[in-house]
């Protein structure tokens, strides 16, 4: 720690908060290391190194980072300045949980960065996590001001929140897309977070600086979606606007265009974005001019196309141009492990500007995955909302704070086990250990470090049986 702070580095309030946070971060973590402004590496620790194939930390020093791992963000987070919580890099075929702080001198003046890579026990971070993210909070405000002010996007890949396996999926398939100049198809239930997903896309391309313009196809009227799609030359029509209007594309020229529901776009209207799509031009409502355009198309829909295509109300053709990088985004239901950073974050989100303190227990966590979530996160914010502002105990919501809100309908009842027989004392001894291992996984939410502290055993011990248990 002293190798890499020295006297100058060791002022200002965002260089102590570093400092305080430094061990904790790296106890809990399976590498730490730190960069200058040039992005040359100051210090590595031995774990770090030895994940990263290193005989000595030493051999790291004084070298770009680039040239040591060459996925790294850090370049960005000291470029920026901004943050980069629960990320995610594949390193070796393995993916790794990566949380990356800029370093600040008294000036303001960025002098560097750290990072840890941070291995599957996440839940002590959080709050640590969040606690950083305060410190942001007024920025981010202001850039959401912004964005809503220009044609920006308000989310990033860090708004998609989750850490499992699930998640992590979505995020590798979201970062490959913003590398790739091609058509992506989000497919995914009704707020699963589609259009933060398309803006993060954007947001992390070569398109990033360009207008990112959504239209949700299912609220514009049929006879009105031509002309909000490709626009109108004064006098198109009666009762048409003297000025020319124009359309998403022609808003969305060098950008992205985010088609939410697409499924829900009639037959002639697809026939006429399909043409847009494969000759890169339109021909706004009453021209007969067409317009060049450069647009990057993002679609998302909640219905299934491949049965609609089978029905006849969806063109083949025009799912093939959409469906160059599909990115299927789970259901809730089917990540529930993300439930304890949803509420942190989520809460941290409900509390900004309301003067009010939300946490979360564990047993209100448990709570909540007795839910089968149709409405997914839009719902679980929902829940939460209400669940806070019905709270009377300071702010915290436990099990019994949840249940009063929570919708009976889709709650998973308790199975009665019906009376099983006298079996050998062995087969019933194995049962009861296999058991035990399973309710100590299900309260720690899958953290095997946790479950074999529950359970009075060592983490080794614990592997074990779980794979004599495959």
């Amino acid at each position: 720690m002293t190798q890499l702070f020295g006297e100058r580095h060791r002022r200002g309030l965002t260089r102590d908060l570093v400092e305080a946070l430094f061990p904790m971060f790296e106890e809990a973590s399976a590498g730490a290391i730190a960069v200058d402004r040039d992005t040359r590496i100051t210090w590595i620790n031995q774990s770090y190194s030895q994940l990263l194939g290193l005989r000595d930390p030493g051999e790291a020093l004084g070298r770009p980072v680039k040239s040591v791992i060459p996925h790294t963000r850090m370049p960005e987070v000291v470029q920026t300045g901004k943050p980069l919580l629960l990320d995610i890099m594949e390193y070796n075929r393995q993916q790794l949980v990566v949380t990356r702080l800029p370093f600040y001198d008294d000036e303001g003046h960025i002098v560097g960065a750290v990072a840890f890579v941070l291995y599957d026990d996440l839940q002590p971070l959080t709050p640590l996590v969040s606690k950083f993210r305060r410190l942001h909070q007024d920025l981010a405000a202001a850039r959401k001001a912004l964005a809503r002010k220009a044609r920006g996007t308000r989310y990033s890949l860090g708004d998609f929140v989750g850490a499992s396996p699930a998640a992590l999926e979505v995020k590798r398939r979201a970062r490959l897309a913003a590398g790739r100049d091609m058509p992506v198809l989000l497919l995914g239930e009704t707020g699963t977070g589609k259009e933060v997903l398309a803006q993060a896309i954007h947001a992390a391309s070569g398109r990033a600086d360009k207008p990112f313009v959504g239209v949700n196809v299912a609220a514009v009227p049929d006879n009105l979606l031509e002309a909000e799609f490709f626009g109108v030359v004064p006098g198109a029509y009666t009762g048409a606007d003297r000025r020319a209007r124009e359309g998403k594309f022609q808003l969305a020229n060098g950008g992205t265009l985010f088609l939410d529901e697409v499924g829900d776009m009639p037959l002639p209207l697809q026939a006429k974005l399909l043409r847009a799509l494969q000759e890169g031009e339109i021909e706004p409502l009453g021209s007969n001019k067409v317009v060049p355009v450069d647009v990057r198309v993002i679609a998302a829909t909640s219905r299934n196309l491949e049965a609609m295509i089978a029905d006849g109300s969806f063109r083949s053709d025009l799912y093939y141009r959409l469906n160059v990088l599909e990115i299927p985004i789970p259901p809730l239901r089917d990540r529930l492990a993300d439930l304890g950073v949803l509420c942190e974050a989520l809460l941290e989100e409900i509390c900004v500007g309301s003067g009010l303190r939300g946490e979360i227990s564990d047993t209100g966590v448990a709570a909540l995955g007795s839910y089968d979530w149709p409405g997914n996160v839009r719902e679980l914010r929902n829940v939460l909302e209400r669940a806070l502002t019905m709270s009377e105990d300071g702010g915290v919501l436990d099990a019994d704070a949840i249940f009063k809100v929570l919708p009976r309908q889709g709650s998973r009842p308790v199975a009665t086990q019906p009376p099983r027989p006298v079996r050998p004392l062995a087969q019933t001894l194995a049962e009861a250990e296999a058991h035990a291992i399973e309710e100590a996984l299900l309260a720690t939410r899958g953290n095997r470090t946790r479950a074999a502290r529950l359970l009075g055993i060592s983490r080794s011990v614990l592997y074990e049986k779980l794979a004599r248990l495959s």
